[in-house]
């Protein structure tokens, strides 16, 4: 993490000028201190320090805000700027976000706490900071020109409110927003219950992501801001697969998952191995008798999502997006389908044009992961991510929830592959016979319950009406 010194330095004169002008008088005194983060990792919970005590989140591949009492207030600094996020190994986005990430920092607080936010912007155009979901003063809801005057660029406001009500929130920009929030403007927002409620239960683990999407063009940094729905990039936190932090947990804990979609459609969100229930939404939590079990839960866009379950089974369990789309990188919208095209001779004869070329996709696009082709630079696979038995053919939206016995609690590191115990893998039937074929009109052994379709003698021929209205094409 860097700090206030380094903040002023890199800002310039006139960037990082905190006016009072654009600043309330009840924060006229000193500013706490902007804290920044720059590297991807999944960084351990956040004690609290100071104030009311909780049990505190974990951000995938992402961080808690840290803050200081004043006066029985909790203040935070968020700082609005253009940052550079590793979305996985290799590949990196230009994007905007705060205190040096995308998504910014994870605030966390406690219901009945008074919370002053000052938010400092470093962008090249206004900005302002909409806090989701909460129940404030209209005049912090933080629409631009609706309920506030945009923050310009060198300013800092202050937002001030008291978190009414525990729950799972997120913050993002209500100004030029279809621009800031394609460029990665976007934080997770956490409001613990005070003390015992009806409906929260406390638990061990307790993970935070948002997911967003980018369309970024192969060897290209910068987002492309005007795509409604042809993205390339699916991600959690602005991480894609193999970048995605794996969460784990020690057998029998309590995990929540909170999850926010901020993109521009919605999500099946899926575990594998284990059931849950979602116990809250970002209208609040959902009470025990409208809760049913699931496996995978829809996450719409602007919705929020917090599911409870128990890890009770030991493995390393798949957990992903259930839109197959989802789990790629890098895709292209135009690909043809080449499943079944004899291209026998022809691959050679097009690579004396065309040095390095290569036909894929005739038998599927597994191949996709298992062949090394040459890539522009910064460029993600579209399918990669190795484990213990090859490639496990994925991108995008995915991560592994890994489930251990021997895990301490607190203990949030890879805990490397999982020792399957003997007998317990799928394998190849070695010597397997050939299963016997039942005969005509017959089944094996019996009667059949599936009479055969007799097929129809001759030709059928179908005529198929163009949309243009034309002519008809004959099959």
């Amino acid at each position: 993490m860097t700090s206030r010194r380094d903040f002023f330095r890199g800002a310039g004169v006139a960037g990082a000028a905190l006016t009072a002008a654009s600043v309330s008088r009840v924060a006229m005194a000193a500013l706490p201190e902007p804290v920044f983060e720059t590297t991807p990792d999944t960084r351990a919970p956040l004690v609290p320090p100071d104030g009311r005590p909780y049990n505190p989140v974990v951000t995938l591949n992402g961080w808690t805000l840290p803050w200081r009492m004043k006066d029985g207030v909790k203040e935070f600094h968020l700082v609005a700027e253009p940052v550079v996020r590793e979305m996985a190994p290799g590949f990196k986005a230009h994007l905007w976000g705060y205190n040096g990430q995308s998504p910014g920092p994870t605030i966390e607080v406690v219901e009945g706490d008074r919370v002053r936010i000052f938010v400092t912007n470093r962008l090249p155009e206004h900005t302002s900071v909409h806090w989701h979901g909460q129940r404030l003063p209209n005049g912090m809801d933080g629409v631009s020109g609706l309920t506030q005057p945009p923050i310009q660029p060198g300013k800092t406001f202050v937002y001030e409110f008291v978190a009414r009500r525990p729950g799972t929130f997120m913050y993002h920009p209500h100004a030029d927003e279809m621009t800031q929030m394609a460029m990665g403007m976007m934080g997770f927002w956490v409001t613990h219950p005070k003390g015992r409620h009806p409906h929260i239960a406390p638990v061990d683990r307790d993970y935070v992501f948002l997911l967003n999407a980018y369309d970024i063009d192969p060897g290209s940094y910068t987002p492309k801001t005007m795509t409604m729905l042809d993205f390339n990039l699916w991600s959690w936190n602005s991480r894609i697969f193999p970048g995605i932090a794996p969460l784990v947990a020690r057998k029998n804990d309590r995990v929540r998952i909170r999850m926010g979609n901020l993109t521009m459609t919605n999500h099946p969100i899926h575990i594998h191995g284990h059931e849950f229930e979602v116990t809250g939404t970002d209208g609040g939590p959902v009470p025990k008798s409208a809760r049913w079990p699931e496996v995978t839960t829809d996450i719409a866009v602007g919705q929020m999502r917090q599911i409870d379950f128990i890890a009770n089974e030991e493995g390393d369990w798949a957990f992903h997006c259930h839109k197959s789309h989802h789990t790629m990188n890098a895709m292209g919208h135009d690909v043809p389908n080449l499943i079944g095209v004899d291209h026998e001779g022809l691959s050679a004869r097009i690579a004396n044009l065309v040095p390095g070329y290569m036909t894929m996709g005739t038998s599927g696009m597994a191949d996709m992961a298992q062949m090394q082709m040459p890539l522009p630079a910064n460029t993600a696979p579209m399918m990669t991510g190795e484990g213990p038995f090859g490639s496990v053919e994925m991108g995008g939206m995915f991560s592994v929830f890994k489930v251990r016995r021997d895990l301490a609690p607190g203990d949030y590191r890879d805990p490397g592959w999982y020792r399957h115990p003997a007998g317990s893998v799928a394998h190849e039937v070695d010597g397997a016979p050939v299963p016997e074929r039942a005969p005509p009109g017959g089944h094996v052994g019996g009667a059949s319950a599936m009479p055969r379709a007799v097929a129809p003698a001759g030709d059928i021929e179908v005529q198929v009406r163009k949309p243009a209205g034309g002519a008809h094409d004959h099959h």
